[in-house]
């Protein structure tokens, strides 16, 4: 007999959200995991210890350049970098405790270890094999790195590093402008670093709608961030406590040198598969060192499926989770559901960059006839009184049925509004639908209904 109905290996978002799931479902349930704390990259060094540090900065920037201008007069605050690590570190702590508590809740059973998979229905962890009707890799990722850096994790360092700073840099040099660079390359410009940002391609954020790009980079560089475009790093090496990053510029070749405190490697994660034995399990995995899987999540290995960062798709938190609910339920017999053209991606610099659906980039290439509903946050009055007014919400609709094929959004809490968005796309919604739906006044999400507004007769407040 199995010990288990199902083992989920991994215990990032993908993993213990499955996990939970599947007890709910009835079914027994295991969740392996190596680390010393539960969470993944995600809870431990990743989302929630950068959002920590991107809302303590944020408020340092707000005492320092805006509580002047309201009548609040003082002292402008000091940095204590201890304490603000000790808080980014209590929050974490209080996460990974609540999801102790809902694994005994749920009486998910916690295998602590290293999992190798030694049959499709066993598992061995410290020298001891458990066997399981099922089997979930949920075993996340790691930061890539580039030819010829040495990461030290003191000097040159992942967002790992970079999370648990000692101190603050006079100079930091960021190696990569995607989402995790430019969060963090916020967090120090704010703390008073001077970043530069140095990237392979030409535009910022590949993934983003080409009109955000623009004007999300026009913005960070008036916040001081600088950036070198089209610039491949060729190596970095130490020198008494700085660090030298040579890079050449592809335009003309030609080399360049750059010096700085701390060098960041944003350049990207990888999957983390290697510990798994999927090689003897003869596992199909692709050449980018992703694990392949059928529509149900299921690979090539019966009754072994996969979610989350090791599986193609974005490397999202709440795209493994909503992953690990499906596999959860389809292991129990029902089916599992998950809609990827709606699956929501957010910035959270100040302002927050958000987006659903498709990129005005993506229709043109799809010859699809589209229209475009603007709206400035400008025109916004909400957004004028937190001084954020610089950004806009764009929502794209098919030209003949009005239906919503995507949006996007550079404002304040733009992560929170995009939501709306998704739940209309979700349920077919045209944009005059968003537009005759009332908005309470004052809030930001009026300018939501003011870029659906300006898909028909148009915005009422432009």
């Amino acid at each position: 007999m199995a010990d288990y109905d199902v083992i989920i290996i991994g215990s990032g978002p993908g993993g213990y959200v499955c996990a939970i799931r599947c007890a709910q479902l009835g079914l027994r349930t295991a969740c392996v995991e190596g680390s010393d704390t539960l969470g993944g990259t995600c809870l431990n060094v990743g989302c929630i210890p950068s959002k920590a540090l991107l809302y303590a900065s944020h408020q340092f920037h707000e005492a320092s350049q805006n509580f002047n201008k309201m009548g609040l007069i003082g002292d402008t605050p000091t940095i204590n970098l201890e304490k603000m690590m000790s808080y980014k570190d209590e929050i974490i702590n209080q996460n990974i405790k609540g999801i102790e508590y809902l694994f005994k809740k749920n009486k998910v059973d916690l295998i602590k270890g290293w999992a190798s998979i030694i049959a499709e229905n066993e598992i061995l962890v410290n020298a001891k094999i458990y066997k399981t009707k099922k089997i979930v890799i949920a075993s996340g990722s790691k930061a890539s790195s580039i030819p010829n850096v040495q990461i030290d994790e003191k000097i040159v360092v992942t967002s790992t590093g970079a999370l648990s700073p000692k101190n603050i840099p006079n100079k930091l040099i960021i190696i990569g402008a995607g989402v995790i660079g430019l969060e963090l390359g916020s967090v120090y410009s704010r703390l008073g670093a001077q970043v530069q940002v140095i990237e392979f391609l030409d535009h910022i954020v590949p993934s983003l709608d080409s009109e955000l790009q623009k004007h999300f980079k026009r913005i960070l560089g008036k916040q001081g961030i600088k950036f070198e475009m089209g610039a491949a790093v060729s190596s970095t090496e130490i020198i008494k406590n700085k660090c030298r990053v040579s890079y050449t510029k592809r335009k003309d070749n030609s080399e360049h040198l750059d010096e700085a405190d701390l060098v960041l490697i944003a350049t990207g994660r990888v999957p983390r598969i290697a510990e798994l034995n999927l090689t003897e399990l003869n596992l199909n995995v692709s050449d980018s060192g992703r694990i392949l899987i059928d529509d149900n999540w299921e690979t090539n290995i019966k009754g072994v499926y996969a979610i989350g960062d090791c599986v193609e798709g974005p490397m999202l938190a709440h795209k493994a989770e909503d992953e690990g609910v499906a596999v959860a339920e389809l292991i129990a017999g029902q089916k599992g559901h998950v809609n990827y053209n709606i699956i929501p991606s957010v910035i959270y610099t100040h302002p927050e960059v958000a987006s659903v659906g498709k990129s005005e980039d993506e229709l043109k290439k799809e010859e699809v006839d589209y229209k475009v509903g603007k709206f400035s946050f400008m025109g916004n009055g909400r957004a004028k009184t937190v001084f954020c007014s610089e950004g806009f919400v764009k929502i794209l609709a098919d030209s003949a049925t009005d239906k919503i094929l995507g949006a996007h959004i550079i404002g304040p809490m733009a992560g929170d509004l995009i939501h709306e968005i998704c739940v209309a796309m979700e349920f077919g919604a045209s944009a005059e639908d968003l537009a005759r739906t009332c908005h309470a006044h004052p809030t930001y999400s009026e300018a939501v209904r003011e870029a659906a507004l300006a898909c028909g007769l148009g915005a009422i407040h432009a």
